[in-house]
């Protein structure tokens, strides 16, 4: 196969498929959604024979636990693709929305509309269930998309494409608008993040290294976030019992999540009262601490924590702790240390909470709350394709309206500019 030649191809057809969908109105994107999950579940058992190839292949090539638990596709796995393309078809439209439109003093009236991106390309790994999600929410932001699977799942992932391919057809919509590379050629990669003539906006999602090489490698627009070092700041004013429970949550909720707290800030006179609560939550969770000299003073069993801790997304159960005189502090350390991802502050008081809001730069920031909590789902996006901790277009958890841009508009009768 020719790489170039293959990849070139799928890019026509998606730009072309593009222009079709931007201007699809609602209706049929629903009802294209409603139709790929009926053939989605009605297709239970050809799914999982085919997951079942990549499986038996991920288990010779030596893929660990974990890899093959986010490769393995379900019942309750397919059930939930279902529900969620039902969930996304119940969302509400962006495309076409009119904002701040207002009349300006020539008699126009100037306005800013809501409309699709165009190409979306997915680069991303293991998870099948990925392949659902990206192409409802391009599909629903009226985008064409290219996606890119990992090679350990593309039985699956071409098993689904054929699912969605019946759904958009039974719909009445161009099949090209989801396309799925359908070869393992590590190289049909280098070239969907260079096809700038037919693709606009490249979003990664997977581990570090996948995320660095897509972001140093494209000369598309690329919707990142490298990683996610969430930090929580208990401050001397907290509720002591909201604190523990919000740092036992952020922490041990679930390990391997982006917005997982990895470093705990803790004011200094609440530290002696509050550190051995938690120390015996977190160690009744088998969580491993490693603490700056103060923490390690305070808890025995602690390790003392390296520079690099305060810089690492563990991921796992494991824990930093620094011990701190106050707000200031705190702010320094994160804007020194933070991914940018999510920060949250637990405090009674109300000024230090708003100045927080305010200074920590980071796409999400919380008073009072666990970590955890930065997701689409929780914000009430429905779903999302990733969190973006990039500060330009998009923003934290990236929704439908993420996937979509603003133009303006203007509305005359007959004005001319004198």
């Amino acid at each position: 196969m020719d790489i170039k030649v293959y990849m070139t191809t799928l890019g026509q057809k998606a730009r072309k498929a593009g222009r079709e969908i931007s201007r699809t109105e609602s209706g049929k994107k629903n009802l294209a959604l409603l139709k790929i999950a009926e053939v989605i579940g009605n297709s239970q058992a050809l799914l999982i024979a085919e997951n079942s190839k990549d499986l038996e292949a991920g288990k010779k090539n030596g893929l660990d636990a974990a890899l093959l638990d986010r490769l393995k596709l379900t019942p309750a796995g397919i059930l939930a693709m279902v529900e969620g393309l039902k969930q996304v078809a119940a969302l509400a439209d962006p495309v076409g929305e009119i904002t701040d439109l207002s009349y300006r003093p020539s008699g126009i009236q100037v306005g800013q509309m809501r409309v699709p991106l165009g190409v979306i390309g997915i680069i991303y790994e293991s998870r099948p269930n990925v392949t659902v999600d990206a192409a409802a929410l391009c599909l629903k932001s009226g985008n064409a998309c290219i996606l890119r699977g990992g090679s350990e799942a593309i039985h699956s992932n071409q098993a689904i494409a054929a699912c969605i391919a019946q759904g958009l057809e039974a719909a009445g919509l161009p099949v090209d608008a989801v396309q799925i590379v359908a070869t393992a050629d590590r190289a049909a990669v280098g070239e969907l993040i260079t096809m700038n003539q037919y693709v606009d906006v490249i979003v990664p999602r997977g581990g570090k290294s996948l995320i660095e090489r897509i972001s140093k490698d494209a000369t598309i627009p690329v919707i990142k976030h490298l990683d996610g070092i969430c930090h929580v700041y208990i401050d001397d004013k907290a509720d002591i019992n909201k604190a523990v429970n919000i740092a036992v949550n952020a922490k041990t909720h679930r390990y391997g999540v982006c917005n997982a707290m990895e470093t705990l800030l803790i004011a200094e006179s609440i530290a002696p009262l509050v550190l051995p609560l938690l120390a015996e939550k977190y160690s009744q969770k088998g969580v491993e601490l490693r603490g700056c000299l103060k923490t390690c003073s305070l808890l025995p069993g602690c390790l003392r924590a390296t520079e690099e801790d305060w810089n690492t997304e563990y991921l796992a159960p494991i824990l930093s702790i620094k011990i701190l005189d106050g707000i200031e502090e705190a702010i320094a350390h994160i804007d020194q240390h933070s991914s940018g991802h999510t920060e949250a502050i637990v405090t009674e008081d109300f000024t230090l909470a708003r100045r927080f809001l305010r200074e920590v730069d980071s796409s999400s920031v919380m008073v009072n709350a666990s970590t955890r909590f930065a997701d689409g789902f929780e914000y009430g996006l429905g779903a999302e394709i990733g969190i973006s901790t990039d500060k330009l277009h998009a923003r934290g958890p990236v929704g439908l309206k993420g996937l979509t841009s603003l133009k303006y508009i203007v509305l005359g009768d007959g004005h001319i500019r004198l």
